[in-house]
């Protein structure tokens, strides 16, 4: 208890002014994770101690005054054909049962609101927490717990009100800052367009610009190679036209074991003016949607995803989200954890 007050106490004195979550906030320590989205949305993620044992559980609270906070669970899927099927899954706690939690869809399950809060207290402590019913009982690692939801109560603006999972205090719940509200992209059609190569002169041309257009936090190495040899296999940039006025173009930026990135940068249909960098992870265009999806480690149990949307005027980020830590949970991550959301409706 008194490495978790020490913890605290160095938390705290970073907590002092409200960390709000209006662009996203990721956080890890040690065996758990939090996401909080731009609608103060929070999701904080916890797992065992050890790679591929026993489970995830996420915890998912909204932002806003009174709002409550819920659980799922996933048990490890190692892909066994053999592995026992999962029909009924019990909480504990110190040894004490909680009763089940509740089957849902895509093989995860339900806690209760009495069982959320009680999982929670143990967490926050030294509590011994189990899920039983598996091949073997999933034990939820608590290290890292204490952290997180400090936080998750510091992203939402909760610390010292009745209401936060860790600091809780006596100022009203009236002074949480309301739930902020989802943005609208209004989605406009692209024209319907093949990407076709750059030719030489059009390369020569904006070459420097696109170059010219990297920061210090993008990598964009095959289109500027220290040696002037660019990605083996690789093909050409790209011109792919988006409407009457605009062009996207497209680059390999960089390749390594189990991933690639393309650069994707809007620009004049002249190509006289400066390109505008989208992103330089890029996966795929297709119907005007540039989307992003890159892996933590070759196995894919964990992902990082993007995607920009064309509103007519340019390509509007449309989320950022990762699927967790790479704890090989289940192939293609165990949650989805993102720190931006929209709703995408088509133009008028």
């Amino acid at each position: 208890m008194k490495t978790r007050l020490l913890l605290a106490l160095s938390l705290l004195a970073s907590l002092s002014a409200p960390l709000l979550a209006e662009d996203g906030v990721s956080f890890s320590h040690k065996d758990w994770e939090l996401a909080c989205d731009n609608t103060l949305t929070c999701r904080a993620a916890g797992y065992s101690a050890e790679d591929g044992a026993g489970g995830s559980v996420l915890l998912t609270r909204q932002g806003g005054p009174d709002t409550v906070t819920h659980g799922r669970v996933v048990l490890a899927d190692t892909g066994d054909d053999d592995s026992k099927q999962v029909d009924t899954l019990a909480l504990w706690i110190d040894d004490r049962a909680l009763g089940n939690v509740v089957k849902a869809e895509n093989d995860e399950w339900t806690l209760t609101d009495a069982q959320t809060q009680a999982l929670i207290s143990a967490i926050k402590g030294s509590g011994k927490v189990e899920f039983r019913g598996g091949a073997e009982p999933f034990d939820l690692s608590s290290n890292g717990a204490f952290a997180t939801l400090l936080k998750m109560d510091d992203a939402q603006g909760r610390l010292n009100t009745p209401g936060a999972l860790v600091r809780k205090g006596n100022q009203p719940e009236s002074r949480v800052p309301a739930a902020m509200a989802l943005p609208v992209i209004l989605q406009v059609k692209v024209a319907k367009a093949d990407p076709r190569p750059l030719t030489v002169d059009e390369l020569a041309l904006i070459k420097p610009k696109l170059i010219a257009s990297l920061t210090d936090d993008d990598s964009c190495d095959n289109l500027a190679p220290v040696d002037d040899q660019p990605e083996e296999g690789a093909e050409p940039p790209t011109l792919t036209a988006v409407d009457d006025t605009h062009v996207l173009i497209a680059a390999l930026c960089w390749r390594g074991a189990y991933n690639e990135g393309y650069g994707y940068w809007l620009m004049d249909k002249a190509l006289q003016g400066q390109p505008q960098l989208i992103t330089d992870s890029g996966s795929d265009y297709r119907e005007g949607v540039i989307s992003e999806a890159q892996k933590g480690r070759g196995i894919g149990d964990c992902w990082s995803t993007a995607a920009w949307v064309w509103d007519g005027k340019q390509f509007t980020q449309s989320s950022d989200a990762t699927t967790g830590m790479c704890r090989a949970i289940r192939a293609g991550g165990a949650w989805q954890l993102p720190t931006w959301v929209t709703e995408v409706k088509p133009a008028a």
